[in-house]
C-alpha cells in the first residue's frame, strides 16, 4: 500500500465532521461564557428528583468530557449537590454535547443523533435516583465552598471573546487531541480490518455488546471522538445496537471516572454509577437491534456519507477541514507557549508547589485553581497543566492544601 491509501480514510472522516465539529465549539463556547455557572449549582443541592433532573438537563448540553466532568461535578459536590445529581450529571454530561449531538447526525444519522441525548436522559435520570434513594437518609456535614462567588463580570464583548477563547482554544487544547485520535483509529479499522469482520459475530449481538462494554467503559472516549469508530466498525458488521453501546458508554465513563467515584463518594454509589451506565447502554442496543425500524441505523447511510466524500468533496467541506485543522495546530502551539511562559516565571520565585496527578484538561485545572484561591491564607495560584505542578503563594499548612485537593478527587503532594 503507498502512503495515500493510508492517509485517505483519515481525510474523508474528516471532511464530513469537520463543519459540524466548527459549529460545535462555537455553541460551546457560547454556553460556557454566557449561561453563569450558579445556575447549575442552585438546583442541584436537593436529595430529590427534581435535583436530579435539572443536573441532568444542564448537563446533557454542556461541552464536558468524560475527564472534564469529573472535577466539575465534584465541585457541584462540595458545594451540596446531592450524591444523585452528581451521579446524574456524571452520567448524562460526557455522553453527549453540542458538538457530538452535530457530528452524530452528519456521520451516523438524525435517528442516532436523537437516540443519544435521550439515553443520557434516561440513564441519567435512573442512576442519579437510585443513589438518592439509597442515600436518603445521609445527613450531609461538610464545609462548602461557593465557587461561582467572586468571578469576573464582563460585558458583551468581553463575554463574546470569551466564548470564542473557550471553544476554539481551551475544548480544542482538552478533547482536540482525542478526537484526532478517534479519527485516526477509524482510518485504521476502515483499511486494516476485513470488511466480514463483525459478520461472524452477527447472530450473537449482545455477546458483541458485552465484549465492546469490556474496553469501553475502562477506555477514553470523548463523545465526539468516539463517533468515526462507531461508524467504522459499522461498516465491518457491527450491529448498530453494538455500535451504540460504544457511543454510550466509551464517553460515560473512564477509569479516572471509576476510581474518583469511588473515592469521594462511596463504593456503594460507584456500584449504582455503573450498573445504571451498563444496564442502559445494552436496554438501548438491544431496542436499536430489535424494536425500532432496521433502516433508521442503516450501515449504508454510514457507507453513503463516507462515500460522497470520496466521490464528490465540497469545497466547503475542505475549508472547513483546513479551518479545523488551522485552530487545533494554534491552540496547542499556544497551550505550549503558554505553558513554557509560566514555568519560566514561576521557577524564578520562592513558592510552594505541589505535585498534582489526574487533571487532564483546562476544566480540571481551572476548579483545582478556583477552590486554592478560595482558601483563607491562599494569595496566589497558578498551575501548570503539562506538569501537574502547582505553584502556590500564602500563609497555609501545607497539609491543608494536600487535603483540599485531595477532595476534589486527586493526589497531591508537596515537591521542592
Amino acid at each position: 500500500m503507498n502512503m495515500e491509501t493510508y492517509i485517505k480514510p483519515f481525510f474523508y472522516i474528516l471532511n464530513e465532521m469537520s463543519p459540524y465539529l466548527l459549529l460545535g465549539f462555537f455553541i460551546a463556547g457560547i454556553l460556557h461564557s454566557f449561561v453563569p455557572q450558579k445556575i447549575y449549582q442552585q438546583h442541584f443541592s436537593k436529595n430529590n428528583f427534581k435535583s436530579v433532573l435539572y443536573s441532568t438537563l444542564f448537563g446533557i448540553p454542556l461541552p464536558l468530557c468524560s475527564c472534564g466532568v469529573i472535577p466539575t461535578a465534584m465541585s457541584l459536590r462540595k458545594n451540596n449537590a446531592s450524591k444523585g445529581a452528581t451521579v446524574s450529571f456524571l452520567i448524562s454530561t460526557p455522553q453527549t454535547g453540542i458538538d457530538s449531538i452535530l457530528a452524530t447526525a452528519s456521520l451516523m444519522g438524525i435517528p442516532f443523533a436523537i437516540i443519544r441525548p435521550l439515553a443520557a436522559l434516561i440513564t441519567a435520570l435512573v442512576g442519579g435516583t437510585l443513589v438518592n434513594v439509597v442515600n436518603k437518609d445521609e445527613v450531609e456535614k461538610e464545609n462548602l465552598i461557593d465557587i461561582s462567588s467572586g468571578t469576573e463580570k464582563k460585558d458583551f464583548k468581553g463575554r463574546c471573546i470569551e466564548a470564542l477563547h473557550y471553544g476554539f482554544i481551551e475544548m480544542m487544547q482538552d478533547i482536540g487531541k482525542y478526537l484526532i485520535i478517534g479519527l485516526l483509529i477509524a482510518g485504521l479499522i476502515t483499511l486494516f480490518v476485513p470488511d466480514d469482520f463483525f459478520t461472524i459475530f452477527a447472530e450473537y449481538p449482545f455477546a458483541n455488546m458485552l465484549l465492546i462494554l469490556l474496553f469501553a467503559l475502562p477506555m477514553y472516549l470523548c463523545a465526539t471522538g468516539s463517533i468515526p469508530i462507531a461508524a467504522a466498525l459499522m461498516l465491518k458488521g457491527l450491529s448498530p445496537g453494538a455500535a451504540f453501546v460504544l457511543l454510550m458508554a466509551g464517553p460515560a465513563t473512564n477509569m479516572a471516572s471509576i476510581l474518583i467515584v469511588r473515592k469521594v463518594l462511596d463504593r456503594k454509589t460507584l456500584i449504582l454509577y455503573l450498573t445504571s451506565i451498563i444496564i442502559g447502554a445494552i436496554g438501548f442496543g438491544l431496542t436499536i437491534d430489535y424494536l425500532l425500524p432496521a433502516e433508521w441505523f442503516s450501515n449504508t447511510f454510514v457507507a453513503s456519507k463516507i462515500s460522497s466524500c470520496k466521490n464528490e468533496v465540497e469545497w466547503w467541506k475542505i475549508a472547513s477541514s483546513l479551518l479545523f485543522i488551522g485552530l487545533i495546530t494554534h491552540a496547542f502551539i499556544k497551550k505550549r507557549e503558554t505553558n513554557k511562559m509560566r514555568i519560566e516565571e514561576k521557577s524564578s520565585l520562592n513558592l510552594f508547589r505541589f505535585k498534582i496527578d489526574g487533571m487532564k484538561c483546562n476544566h480540571c485545572k481551572n476548579n483545582v485553581e478556583m477552590n486554592l484561591k478560595k482558601m483563607k491564607g491562599i494569595t496566589s495560584v497558578e498551575i501548570d497543566l503539562e506538569t501537574g505542578i502547582a505553584y502556590i503563594t500564602g500563609n497555609i499548612q501545607k497539609e491543608t492544601i494536600i487535603n483540599e485537593v485531595e477532595k476534589l478527587g486527586y493526589e497531591c503532594h508537596y515537591t521542592d
